[in-house]
């Protein structure tokens, strides 16, 4: 676990807005403590707590001059004239620490927040890519140094001895067996506890963790509660600290790392087609078809764009994946901005399914892409799912309830190729158009419960030439007792038109006489 503390994030913010990304490497801070050779002025952030306004976030030369978090505004101003003061910003400053963690993928894919200001990485598995795990953590904090950002970081086999040590002993890396060594000299801040609590414990003497662990543990439970020997135990690498990865963790990952940014969307596509080629052999071996990808673009500043995409089918040919992106980047278009270009191009997939291989036509090689799926591929890749719809079925025999519009690329891949329609087999024919709501009509019957001879709909009186029917479809009684059964008529105009009618009651059955009313139109 790597462990890395922002101790500076909600000021170097603030720097990063005014000065850009690189003010770290331009301008440092230190030199002068009013802002002279260069230096920008000392930095202080305040939120207004139990009605009175106190410090939360210094820069480095603020806390130099002897400032010190929880500070009154007015006594900070009193001794620091030269002193900038403004006002927090929690949002602004988790949105940051969210985007830091975006760009932490590049390391691995289980990346953690830990509020206000840290971030917790799993690094198993991948540390070898970068030389082992000190050329991993040396990277990661070169990198957010050239962009702007003041950070720690220590490495050990658990989340809660690599969290204490990142603020207090940053840069170690403690192996299995020896968290305890590491932590004794830790102040016991390295915690978290809340202040009262932490207040005590330095009243009575106890300013250290090694001091913590030398008590009886029966002790400090009864004394202090259960919350601190857990937090000791986490510490310790006696006990797990679970952490929640942010984004969910891909199924397959192939990724390029460049020596040279690109910026041309012509390079990144083929990049793009390279790593769908390295892919499918690893889909291939599992037996299945990719049916959300993402296509994750790391600039060389810190900003990520991702793209998306689904398919209506398991998919892992390398030209389809690549057709489909290219749709994807020509829909966001100038949204995308390479800014001075991407070093690292990841391809993600985030869901699959079984998909059996099968002998491709030889007579025709690109049937594939005059497939109904090829184009609702395409059709959400540019103009989005959202826009893309189809039917799907609804456990439900009422009519108007019976389906619903989702997108073309969701859900299972049968309902997508047409195995959805084979529930329709047992059923009487359905017409291609439904209305939301049946509208009322009045028709004239030769019987009571026969089919109709005339109706007048939207005041147009049309006769009947065919009919077929009835197909009765009962009332769903766990939904609506009182609704009453309906006899559908499939009818034929003399025009030639048909149209699906039903009657919703009986004669002679009840108070309230039947009623006629049109449900769909057939083709």
């Amino acid at each position: 676990m790597l462990a890395l503390c922002l101790t500076r994030l909600s000021t170097d913010r603030v720097r990063r807005e005014r000065l850009g990304r690189s003010w770290r490497c331009t301008a440092p801070e230190g030199r002068a403590a009013d802002g002279g050779d260069g230096a920008p002025a000392p930095l202080a952030l305040y939120r207004t707590v139990a009605n009175a306004n106190r410090l939360t976030a210094l820069c480095e030369t603020a806390e130099a001059g002897g400032l010190a978090p929880g500070l009154g505004l007015a006594e900070a101003k009193a001794r620091f004239p030269g002193l900038e003061v403004l006002e927090a910003d929690p949002a602004a400053d988790r949105r940051l620490l969210e985007a830091v963690a975006d760009w932490c993928d590049r390391y691995t894919p289980l990346v953690a927040l830990d509020p206000p200001h840290g971030l917790v990485l799993d690094i198993s598995g991948c540390a070898h890519l970068f030389g082992g795990e000190r050329g991993l953590l040396d990277d990661l904090l070169a990198r957010l140094f050239h962009q702007g950002f003041a950070a720690s970081a220590a490495i050990a086999g658990h989340a809660g001895t690599a969290l204490a040590l990142a603020a207090h002993r940053p840069g170690l890396m403690v192996g299995a067996g020896a968290e305890i060594a590491a932590i004794g000299d830790l102040p016991v801040a390295a915690l978290r506890l809340e202040p009262e609590l932490a207040a005590t414990l330095l009243r009575l003497g106890l300013t250290t963790l090694g001091a913590l662990l030398a008590l009886p543990r029966a002790a400090l439970a009864r004394r202090f509660g259960a919350d601190l020997l857990l937090r000791l135990d986490r510490a310790a690498g006696r006990a797990d600290r679970p952490i929640g990865p942010r984004r969910p963790v891909p199924l397959l990952i192939a990724e390029r790392r460049l020596f040279e940014p690109v910026s041309r969307t012509e390079d990144v596509e083929a990049i793009l087609l390279a790593l769908a080629e390295r892919l499918r052999g690893d889909l291939e071996r599992r037996g299945e078809g990719a049916r959300r990808l993402e296509l994750s673009l790391f600039r060389v500043d810190g900003q990520v764009a991702r793209l998306t995409v689904g398919t209506s089918e398991p998919q892992r040919d390398p030209r389809r994946i690549q057709s489909l992106f290219r749709e994807r980047l020509a829909a966001v278009g100038d949204e995308l901005d390479a800014g001075f270009g991407y070093d690292l191009v990841k391809l993600t997939v985030l869901q699959a399914e079984g998909l059996a291989d099968r002998q491709e036509d030889l007579s025709r090689p690109d049937a594939d892409d005059r497939t109904v799926g090829t184009l609702l591929d395409r059709l959400g890749a540019r103009l989005g799912e959202a826009s893309v719809l189809r039917l799907s079925p609804v456990a439900s025999h009422w009519p108007e309830r019976a389906q619903d519009l989702a997108p073309a690329v969701a859900g299972p891949a049968a309902a997508a190729s047409g195995e959805d329609e084979r529930l329709w087999l047992f059923t009487a024919p359905r017409p291609l158009r439904l209305l939301a709501d049946p509208e009322p009509v009045e028709a004239v019957a030769e019987v009571p419960e026969g089919p109709p001879i005339r109706f007048r709909w939207r005041r147009a009186l049309h006769g009947v030439r065919r009919s077929e029917g009835p197909e009765r479809i009962e009332p769903e009684w766990w939904r609506a007792s009182g609704a009453a059964a309906r006899d559908y008529f499939r009818v034929e105009d003399e025009e030639g038109r048909r149209y699906w009618l039903f009657r919703e009651g009986f004669y002679g059955r009840g108070e309230v006489e039947p009623a006629w009313y049109l449900h769909g139109f057939f083709a």
